[in-house]
């Protein structure tokens, strides 16, 4: 596989992990609806600025994970299935609505940037899939692993940015529409959280083996 071919398929697989709805999606949604356009958009900014983090941390970290004995590995993604797992039975369990998210301006746009990093750092899918895919693509044919991450940084803000600004701009649109069918908001969050619940029960059951 040569280097270009590499770098598509490692887009392929960001772009998949990114569009399936999570923590990340959830902010920027809800800043949008509550604060407008420009606050979903700086949350969309900071989880970018996060999409960097993960992406640092993996160049520094990709050599030393791939020699963690494979129990380690394993109690990793067992942890953040259980959160997974939590989140998602959290928000079954739920009944949101747009009434009932904070009410526009009441967070800033550096709070709302702020708390959109801190979001994305948190967020144990970001961690599952750098454990799980960064060293299948920083091979040493390809150089050192912080030149490679350069392009693969690149590749991550540039789909969180397209997918999460477009989600920002198209929720503040759809604000008024939500506002007055309340049970369509209660049913995305509940079956968001039934494929946070099957996420989470596939990864354990993959991990038993």
């Amino acid at each position: 596989m040569t280097y270009a071919q590499n770098l598509w398929l490692y887009f392929v697989l960001v772009f998949g992990i990114i569009i399936v709805p999570g923590m990340d999606m959830f902010f920027v949604i809800a800043n949008a609806l509550t604060g407008g356009r420009a606050r979903g958009l700086a949350a969309t900014a900071g989880v970018m600025l996060g999409g960097i983090f993960h992406t640092v941390f993996a160049a520094i970290c990709v050599d030393a994970l791939t020699v963690l004995p494979g129990f380690v590995f394993t109690a990793i993604l067992l942890a953040g299935a259980a959160y997974m797992a939590w989140i998602g039975w959290t928000l079954v369990r739920s009944s949101i609505t747009v009434s009932c998210l904070a009410p526009a301006g009441t967070v800033s746009l550096q709070q709302a940037f702020m708390q959109g990093f801190v979001t994305c750092v948190l967020n144990p899918k970001a961690y599952m899939f750098t454990l799980a895919v960064y060293p299948q693509f920083m091979l040493p044919q390809y150089g050192p692993a912080w030149l490679q991450a350069i392009p693969m940084g690149l590749i991550t803000i540039a789909t969180q940015g397209t997918i999460y600004g477009g989600l920002a701009l198209a929720a503040a649109k759809s604000r008024d529409f939500l506002t007055d069918h309340q049970a369509l908001t209660i049913w995305t969050g509940r079956i968001a959280g039934a494929l946070f619940l099957a996420v989470a029960l596939l990864t354990m059951a993959r991990a038993q083996f």
